[in-house]
């Protein structure tokens, strides 16, 4: 966020807000906040006139407020570079600086750092107690995979056993159906011989 913004959101003056961040320039390391670059500046600037340009068009066709207004809103804050400040530099700021609302900001802050703690505490337990539910899943697929493969083994096994018997049994039919063959053939009781 701009300095600026973080002026008007802490109801300080940039001018003031500014100060306090050069009086504590070692609670605000690069990743806490930065300046803009003269490139970075100029695009910025580039890019915010001609939105405000746009909303003063708006809101002169409409009527809301003058074209002064409009225009002083544009002059103010671009001077100078803005300082820009990362979410570890607005906490840090709302430290920094002793407005009522800084305060109550830093207070917001801690309590929302509490909250956060506990929901990724929760999320922690959560992703670990669903982690433990995936490997139990995963025992059990491999389980049923191992029982369903045994049992295709089986019926396999089954299978040939079932075919074994089946041609042993046809043996025997054939050997029983031989042997009857042969014993239609020899008469049973008393022959006469005929002479020939």
């Amino acid at each position: 966020m701009l300095d600026r913004d973080l002026a008007d959101l802490y109801h300080v003056e940039t001018k003031r807000l500014n100060e306090a961040v050069k009086r504590n320039k070692e609670r605000f390391p690069p990743d806490f906040m930065f300046q803009l670059s003269k490139d970075e500046f100029q695009d910025w600037r580039s890019q915010f006139v001609t939105s405000n340009d746009w909303m003063s068009q708006i809101a002169t066709s409409n009527s809301l407020m003058s074209q002064t207004a409009v225009s002083n809103t544009i002059k103010m804050g671009m001077r100078k570079q803005p300082f820009v400040f990362t979410e570890l530099g607005v906490s840090m700021l709302s430290s920094v600086l002793k407005s009522k609302e800084a305060i109550q900001m830093n207070i917001n802050i801690m309590r929302a750092f509490v909250m956060m703690r506990q929901a990724l505490s929760e999320l922690s337990a959560t992703n670990l107690r669903v982690e433990q539910l995936t490997r139990r899943v995963d025992d059990l697929s491999h389980y049923v995979d191992d029982i369903l493969r045994y049992q295709n083994d089986i019926n396999e096994a089954t299978a040939l056993q079932i075919d074994l018997i089946q041609d042993s049994l046809a043996e025997l039919h054939a050997e029983k159906t031989e042997r009857d063959e042969k014993d239609s053939r020899r008469r049973i009781g008393f022959r006469i011989e005929t002479d020939p």
